[in-house]
């Protein structure tokens, strides 16, 4: 009986402990859709480029910032700002998803890079506060990009996570200059 005891507690004690994974502290999924909002029409997504498109850029985007060190993600969306792919490397912080966002918000509202929206807002303290009176905005970060085809805005596209938004925006272009002239 004692051997069954002591081989039991040896059992116990080199079998990993299985535990929950604490909540994200800084969730990227908005809320399940209320039952007013599900009967909602359901209209299509904006103009965008293609979904296979974006994958590939995403991966680009990724790939060079990770060859860097930077673990980062990577978020293309549509004209309207609606993300079409958000891809990010393992590791990167789940902050960056949420960042992203916030450089394409600002880029579809200003009709500028983001890195031009950071520049105007540390010249101009009254555009730096009707940023961080934007609850989507808040802070005004380079790293996102208009894509456009022609002179027509199709998409955005940011990345987040490296340490400086010049860096995201090394990530950002190095995945436009992929897939230019596939949409």
């Amino acid at each position: 009986m004692r051997k069954l005891l002591l081989a039991s507690v040896a059992l116990m004690l080199a079998v990993p402990v299985v535990q929950a994974q604490p909540m994200n502290p800084a969730p990227t999924i908005a809320p399940a859709p209320t039952a007013d909002e599900m009967k909602q029409p359901r209209p299509p997504r904006a103009v965008g480029i293609p979904t296979a498109v974006a994958v590939e850029a995403a991966l680009e985007a990724n790939r060079v910032c990770l060859g860097n060190t930077y673990k980062t993600t990577a978020m293309i969306a549509d004209s309207a700002g609606v993300p079409i792919v958000v891809i990010s490397n393992d590791g990167a912080a789940a902050v960056t998803q949420r960042i992203a966002m916030s450089k394409i918000l600002a880029v579809l509202k200003y009709k500028m890079s983001s890195g031009d929206v950071a520049k105007k807002a540390a010249a101009d303290p009254a555009f730096a506060a009707e940023l961080k009176a934007n609850p989507l905005i808040d802070t005004a970060r380079q790293g996102a990009l208009a894509i456009t085809k022609g002179s027509d805005v199709v998409g955005f596209f940011a990345v987040s996570g490296a340490p400086g938004g010049d860096k995201d925006e090394v990530c950002t272009s190095a995945g436009l200059t992929k897939i230019t002239g596939k949409y």
